[in-house]
């Protein structure tokens, strides 16, 4: 990478350090979730309770939540706490947004580079800074970043491990899951996914060393650590309203379609366990045929689906989701350009549009909602099962026809359509 093109990547996540500055210095108020990041970073320096209340002592009267997270995760935020709040977003905000450059260069790494001399502009390096500039644009992506939250930073862990450090067969490979996993315990998920694709050993040792930060913690704070493991996990109300229209996962949405009815959430896990199995199935497929993104993509978006709570700035996987697209852009035939390019295009418009928040929603209004709203408020978890749907459809469709029809023309389109599944 040239010297230009690092001073580009630099000069943003640099600008929000210097705006983090700027805030302290002006009292403003950034970062709510950095703030509560830091005040339990405090509260464990403190050797005060991080569960007992719904709010911790540090935190600023803007900032008033509950700690949600595993004491590990406290432990790993200690850096923030030497830092003042507004400062301590800044940096956080800086770490994101060079986490997703990170996850935007491995994803270009990972993909079939197109024949023929490229434009200068279409290097890895290049590609690299341009797609980091342009999904700033993705509701998730910003609203992380505005928040103060560590979206951004867990995915570079699991890309970055999943993708790089496993797949070379390093002796590290499953480290950065597990520490991903105790900072929010949904990358566990990627535990079976290394596992799955024959990683036993990562597997092994992610889940290893998600429980020894675990155990830390039962040795530094057993207090804490009893109560989160008994107790706080269990306690949803700490999280928020599941049934906001925030949350993007199909427990929120059978909240929201059933006005709170009390087997919704158990039918969201009874749903989960039935699309296990084809999401495994199409993982593994796409992990035999050489495309660990996109293995790796169907793991993540399942994750998102089944969580309890997936909220808006989770669904930062449309980054490398959006990049995956885009790159098969050159490999189009004439024929199937449209679909690739109308795909693209509207994944991208769904993550750029805001539509979630555009709707009435908070309040409970979300409980009252039309069917076009229901729908239009489902945006981000119907992404993945429009996309799966598609694909699996046009694949067996493809396949019903060769079986029936030895014409070259269909026998190709077959071929490439097993490319993509």
């Amino acid at each position: 990478m040239r010297p230009r093109s690092i001073v580009l990547l630099v000069a943003v996540p640099l600008l929000t350090v210097i705006a983090g500055v700027i805030g302290w210095l002006a009292d403003w108020r950034l970062g709510v979730d950095s703030a509560v990041y830091r005040a339990g970073a405090l509260t464990l320096l403190q050797g005060e309770p991080l569960y007992e209340a719904n709010t911790l002592g540090p935190e600023p009267w803007w900032a008033l939540l509950p700690f949600t997270y595993p004491p590990t995760a406290a432990l790993l935020f200690v850096p923030l706490a030497i830092l003042p709040i507004q400062v301590a977003w800044g940096v956080l905000a800086a770490a994101s947004i060079m986490a997703m450059a990170l996850v935007i260069r491995v994803a270009v790494a990972t993909l079939p580079r197109p024949g023929g001399d490229l434009p200068r502009w279409a290097s890895p390096a290049r590609t690299t800074l341009i797609f980091s500039v342009l999904l700033l644009a993705l509701e998730p992506v910003w609203r992380t970043i505005f928040l103060g939250q560590i979206n951004l930073i867990l995915m570079a862990l699991i890309v970055l491990d999943v993708l790089v450090i496993s797949a070379r067969g390093s002796r590290w490979g499953g480290i950065l899951v597990g520490v991903a996993a105790a900072v929010k315990l949904t990358p566990l998920i990627f535990v079976p996914h290394l596992l799955f694709t024959g990683r036993r050993m990562d597997a092994l040792r992610a889940l290893g060393t998600f429980v020894v930060l675990q155990g830390l913690m039962f040795v530094i704070v057993p207090g804490d650590a009893v109560r989160f493991w008994s107790h706080t996990i269990f306690d949803t109300g700490r999280i928020g309203p599941i049934h906001w229209a925030g949350n993007q996962s199909l427990n929120g949405l059978l909240n929201r379609m059933t006005d709170l009815a009390p087997w919704a959430s158990n039918a969201a896990l009874g749903i989960g366990a039935l699309l296990a199995p084809p999401a495994i199935w199409l993982m593994l497929r796409f992990h035999r045929r050489g495309q660990p993104l996109a293995a790796l993509l169907v793991t993540a978006f399942y994750a998102l689906l089944v969580s309890p709570v997936s909220w808006s700035h989770h669904w930062v996987w449309a980054v490398p989701l959006i990049v995956l697209l885009v790159s098969r852009l050159p490999h189009a035939s004439p024929a199937s350009a449209w679909r690739r390019w109308l795909a693209a295009a509207g994944v991208a418009g769904v993550f750029l549009s805001c539509v979630l928040l555009a709707l009435p929603n908070g309040r409970n209004i979300e409980l009252h909602w039309q069917v076009w709203q229901f729908v239009v408020g489902s945006a981000y978890l119907l992404v993945p099962v429009v996309l799966i749907g598609v694909l699996a459809g046009r694949w067996a469709w493809r396949r019903r026809r060769a079986r029936g029809d030895s014409d070259p023309e269909t026998a190709g389109e077959l071929r490439r359509d097993r490319q993509l599944l």
